[in-house]
């Protein structure tokens, strides 16, 4: 059996997990960032004062194991109804966020409420919060600008230097216990700055993937990201990365698709480009496969690819499990 363990947050993330969930002789782990702080999710999380769920709900739907009702319901949102003179009550949050709030009350316990749910929703594989600390992201801008809250780092225009938290963050024993024993540690896919850095900038996680005998492997994205990434190399990415975990990547996978030019022209349009490497000298090994699907006028990473990359990807580490 592979120990693999991902990190990361957001649909990414998930994607990813849709993917190798169906493949055999894996044991999959998601430590997944809690540090989201809008919509639901952050309301859940001020009223309550309890880690972020959102990124957790997402990847529970990703490895669920059938698409029962209930699965597809923990995704439900309710409609924001907004009234003169009313609160908004359960208008706008999501249905598995709230499910996750009235079992962590119940239990008293964040890791017990996950594992009750995964149970209903026969997951495959561990979902851990990187912390169960009620957390809140910064971030530091180029000309020296701070900025508060996971929800608001990309809004800006400036360019982010670090990211960071104010107060000490314990990372969960079991994400740490999980690193040790991995085979291999994939980071992403997703938004850089709010859904991978998050997690490694965490002491205890960033010294647990340090010391780990473990491959370590980024999934590169395949465009920028407005207000995070903007005009970044594959190198970029991995600086940023190195930086953050003060760890050196084992290998970077990017897609060895050909986006076409029409849908590069609508992402022109957003301020996002296709992420290219920048020809700078490095340690790593990159590897390249097919990982993409264009519908909708969109560039998104296939699960199924993904999956039929990473069984290559084991193959060119030699990782073969117990």
């Amino acid at each position: 059996m592979i120990k693999v363990v991902v990190i990361g947050g957001g649909t990414g993330s998930s994607t990813m997990l849709r993917g190798l969930k169906e493949l055999e002789n894996l044991h999959l782990t998601s430590i997944v960032t809690v540090a989201d702080s809008g919509g639901s999710t952050g309301r859940l999380r001020d009223r309550y004062h309890l880690p972020a769920m959102g990124d957790i709900r997402n990847v529970m739907g990703a490895l669920a194991q059938s698409e029962s009702l209930l699965t597809s319901l923990m995704d439900y949102r309710f409609e924001d109804v907004k009234r003169v003179g009313s609160d908004r009550d359960i208008g706008g949050h999501n249905l598995g966020n709230l499910i996750l709030t009235a079992l962590i009350q119940k239990f008293g316990n964040m890791n017990t409420a996950i594992g009750e749910i995964s149970k209903v929703l026969n997951v495959k594989g561990d979902i851990i919060p990187s912390t169960t600390q009620t957390i809140q992201l910064y971030a530091r801008m180029i000309d020296g600008t701070i900025v508060m809250g996971e929800d608001n780092i990309p809004k800006g225009t400036n360019q982010i230097e670090k990211v960071f938290y104010t107060e000490h963050v314990e990372a969960t024993p079991k994400a740490i216990k999980a690193i040790n024993e991995a085979d291999i540690v994939i980071l992403g896919i997703g938004s850089l700055y709010t859904s991978i850095l998050p997690n490694i900038i965490i002491d205890g996680i960033k010294k647990a993937i340090k010391e780990s005998p473990a491959k370590v492997i980024y999934y590169c994205n395949v465009m920028t990201q407005r207000g995070e990434t903007d005009f970044y190399s594959i190198e970029d990415h991995v600086r940023s990365i190195e930086k953050h975990g003060q760890f050196e990547l084992d290998g970077v996978v990017i897609a060895s698709d050909t986006i076409p030019t029409s849908l590069q022209e609508i992402y022109k349009r957003e301020d996002s480009s296709p992420v290219k490497t920048d020809g700078s000298p490095h340690k790593y090994l990159v590897y390249r496969y097919p990982l993409l699907t264009f519908q909708n006028q969109q560039v998104r990473h296939d699960p199924l690819l993904v999956a039929k990359s990473f069984v290559h990807l084991l193959k060119a580490l030699e990782i073969t499990g117990d």
